[in-house]
């Protein structure tokens, strides 16, 4: 995998797309080397997410970062700053201990069927084209319809 390099966190970044499927092709801890240690699908409908990885909620976009406020699942907010690489997005932020992240999320083929995004009591589902992830309080959950 090519090398990268994160985008400086002052910029503008671009908000995610309104509906759209991701596959994570690797994260750079603190700088260090691009890995891939499992598969991390997120989708996005809408203001809705879900990621694989175990949490799901809203996004908003301030103008530079997207916030991503979890209502389920694993509990938190991410930060992050998203750039254009061709079709890929890229991904740069910070976590709460201070350590620094780069992802690399590549487009999922996604039809213009079935999209939609349902919750319920400790549970939510994101659906767009073919690929769905569940998230509950135990854990996320990606197929692939």
């Amino acid at each position: 995998m090519a090398e990268r390099r994160a985008p400086e966190p002052g910029g503008p970044g671009v908000p995610v797309p309104a509906r759209a499927a991701w596959l994570r092709r690797g994260i750079s801890r603190d700088g260090g080397p691009l890995e891939e240690d499992r598969e991390v699908v997120w989708l996005q409908a809408g203001p809705y997410f879900a990621d694989s990885r175990g949490f799901a909620g809203t996004t908003s976009f301030d103008g530079r970062r997207v916030h991503f406020h979890h209502l389920t699942g694993e509990p938190g907010e991410d930060i992050g700053t998203f750039r254009r690489d061709g079709c890929d997005l890229v991904e740069w932020g910070t976590n709460p201990d201070g350590g620094t992240f780069l992802e690399v999320w590549t487009p999922l083929p996604a039809e213009d069927t079935g999209t939609g995004s349902w919750s319920g009591p400790g549970w939510h589902v994101v659906r767009v084209g073919r690929h769905v992830v569940h998230v509950d309080d135990v854990a996320g959950t990606y197929a692939r319809l």
